[in-house]
């Protein structure tokens, strides 16, 4: 039997202590916003459909730019059980405030799984100059900042030429709409079962695997109807997820377009600065929202 929700629940009763500290964040600054609305054009970057994960739930649309860079054989994972429907009407079994949404699980009781094998653990990547970074602060000799919409540490690039392989370490950060895995005891344990980030949670950062971040739909992840106990396990009337594709699998027409202020821009540039200076000694990378606009793809114009 696997009990996916072992460790995580272990997590949130020392939250529920006052060991482990969870990080309210909110939207970004009214300097942040305006600049955002004064974005060129050139600024923006069109998220791939082949990394787009469409979540439709009885709560709304959830939008995930998954992260092959960061966890290959994650990603691969989720659009291989999108593809199959796999997690077409699957519930959101275990919900706690202050923390994250879990599913993935066909039996509802965070003992379920694929029929697939487990995945070994991509707590941490490497990187190399061609994986775009964009660095906001470098606390103690490292570097916080963006790869696309993930935030993320790493290494600085100096250490690149000391290393064999002429790359460095990095993880995901788990800020609020951030994806990782569940898995059970064991560090190669993750299957089908996923959990989206509520709000930040860092004593999860490299223990589990990120695979993504959502890019729209947060306050559906945040509505979703929560457990009771430590445990967070829903037990009447959970939400569901009610379909689950790849962006790059549904019809062109009317498939969901997400662009985002891209972080090798001069526009992201100045919006990190304003968010840092305005919280000064408190800034985290997780204050940074990124603007998004959604459309859906028309019908092609032919000549």
């Amino acid at each position: 039997m696997r009990r996916a929700t072992a460790i995580l629940g272990g997590l949130a009763a020392l939250a529920g202590a006052g060991l482990v500290q969870a990080q309210e964040v909110g939207g970004p600054p009214p300097a942040a916003a305006s600049h955002a609305m004064a974005a060129a054009v050139t600024d923006w970057r069109t998220v791939p459909a082949a990394n787009l994960l469409v979540i439709d739930t009885n709560r709304g649309r959830i939008l995930i730019e998954m992260a092959p860079e960061v966890a290959p054989e994650h990603v691969e994972r989720i659009r291989l059980l999108a593809r199959a429907g796999f997690f077409d009407g699957l519930t959101w079994h275990r919900v706690i405030d202050w923390f994250m949404a879990q599913t993935g699980d066909p039996l509802g009781n965070g003992e379920g799984q694929s029929p697939y094998p487990d995945l070994s653990a991509e707590f941490t990547f490497r990187r190399d100059a061609s994986i775009p970074f964009t660095a906001v602060a470098a606390p103690a000799g490292a570097l916080v900042g963006f790869l696309h919409s993930l935030p993320v540490q790493t290494q600085p690039d100096v250490a690149m030429s000391l290393t064999a392989d002429g790359k460095v370490h990095g993880w995901g950060l788990y800020c609020p709409g951030v994806a990782g895995m569940a898995r059970d005891e064991g560090n190669d344990t993750a299957n089908s079962q996923f959990f989206l980030m509520r709000q930040a949670y860092p004593a999860l950062d490299k223990r589990y695997t990120v695979w993504g971040t959502v890019v729209s739909g947060l306050d559906v992840v945040r509505a979703l109807k929560s457990g009771a106990g430590d445990n967070g396990m829903v037990t009447a009337d959970p939400d569901r997820m009610t379909r689950v594709r790849v962006a790059a699998d549904l019809p062109e027409v009317g498939r969901p377009v997400v662009r985002v202020l891209d972080t090798e821009s001069a526009a992201f540039r100045t919006l990190a600065d304003q968010v840092r200076q305005s919280r000064g000694a408190d800034f985290s990378v997780c204050d940074i929202t990124l603007p998004v606009e959604v459309s859906q793809a028309q019908v092609p114009t032919g000549g």
